[in-house]
């Protein structure tokens, strides 16, 4: 189905977001994010309550040079220790505090938080009540469509609408079940099908709340698929059939009615994996959410020019302690799909260049992997 551009505007607002990864979105990989995208939400890893009220507050909560646009995601199930945390939190100038809901991992749950906390949506209530009567930037979960093997729609409803009662009003959901039992956290990525369609049945029961997409997104052409499935064609739309299926949850709708009810778009490991994924936001959400776009860019991003800019970030943090390691193992799939992105990852990778502690490695490796994929090129005669 062929539809006019103007059928592809998404709301104002709209976010593409990277998901909170644990030991991957520190502030290094955050930082390096925000050189390819400035318009792209930044989630921390979760850092427990716990960790906040009795941890180095610099340690877990110090920021790099990510700038704005940037959330904390807590993890906890103590209303007190949350507030406390998310009162830090705010202190440290992160733009929203979220709320895990979300996690399977035998260690969260052996804590009491992460996703089996949806079975307990009062107390939910109680930690977001907390956290917004002591912090003034918004307070948001992030959550599940269901645990275990329950799929009924009324259990991801009844959560919603008690978290909603408390004042949460934006809602990150994993469009998956998280399976407590019987799966570890990559097959719970995996196993417990995407249901795209229930996310979208939120946000219509919920009209006063926004609602973000998460799971399973391959890249932009199927982000707009999955958050407008009856909308999504054109040059945007040839690759979306890479990603898991898209069911049209709007049908039936009425014919001026918005092409999406959702607000956002959550990209996870493919955002890591393959960074040069986020050059591309800022243009997406010029085009297609009536974003502002970014008038300040001499020249088009390239990755020459990002790993230029990494090189000053490390110069900058080395008298804070920031080493090459740090930031080395974030940026290993900028080439990802280049001609010598082997060489790349090999160069970022070996222990005795790393010890060496020295920011032009970067620029190094970039002169080599372009130099590399010049003579390839000149082979095949392009």
């Amino acid at each position: 189905m062929s539809v006019a551009p103007s059928a592809l505007v998404l709301p104002a607002g709209f976010r593409v977001s990277v998901a909170p990864m644990m030991d991957w979105t520190d502030r290094h990989c955050r930082s390096f994010h925000r050189l390819l995208s400035r318009r792209t939400w930044l989630y921390t890893e979760m850092v427990t309550a716990q960790a906040i009220a009795h941890g180095d507050l610099d340690h877990l909560l110090g920021r790099g040079e990510e700038g704005d646009r940037v959330v904390l995601q807590l993890g906890g199930n103590d209303p007190q220790l949350l507030a406390r945390a998310a009162r830090e939190g705010q202190a440290y100038g992160y733009d929203e505090i979220n709320l895990n809901c979300g996690c399977p991992s035998d260690r969260v749950r052996e804590g009491a938080f992460g996703a089996c906390l949806m079975a307990e949506p009062e107390r939910v209530a109680d930690c977001v009540a907390a956290m917004q009567a002591v912090v003034q930037v918004p307070v948001t979960v992030k959550h599940r469509i269901g645990i275990d093997r329950r799929e009924d729609y009324e259990f991801v409803h009844h959560f919603v609408d008690v978290v909603a009662a408390a004042g949460c009003r934006r809602f990150v959901v994993h469009a998956r079940n998280a399976w407590l039992d019987g799966l570890d956290p990559k097959q719970n990525r995996e196993i417990p099908p995407l249901r795209y369609e229930v996310v979208h049945r939120l946000a219509q029961d919920f009209p006063h709340c926004a609602f973000e997409l998460n799971g399973g997104l391959q890249d932009l052409a199927h982000g707009l698929a999955a958050v407008c499935p009856t909308e999504a064609s054109g040059p945007d739309s040839e690759t979306a059939s890479e990603g898991p299926a898209v069911v049209d949850a709007m049908a039936g709708a009425e014919a001026d009615s918005p092409a999406t009810r959702l607000v956002g778009a959550m990209y996870g490991r493919r955002a890591y994996h393959d960074p040069w994924l986020l050059a591309g936001v800022d243009d997406w959400l010029a085009r297609h959410a009536a974003e502002a776009p970014v008038t300040d860019a001499a020249q088009p991003l390239t990755r020459a020019a990002v790993v230029a800019a990494l090189v000053g970030y490390l110069e900058r943090g080395a008298a804070h302690g920031v080493e090459v390691r740090h930031l080395a193992r974030h940026v290993l799939g900028l080439y990802l799909g280049h001609p010598a992105a082997r060489l790349w990852r090999r160069m970022l990778s070996e222990s005795r260049a790393l010890s060496r502690n020295d920011p032009g490695l970067l620029r190094e490796a970039c002169t080599a992997v372009e130099a590399e994929a010049a003579r390839v090129a000149q082979g095949r005669g392009v």
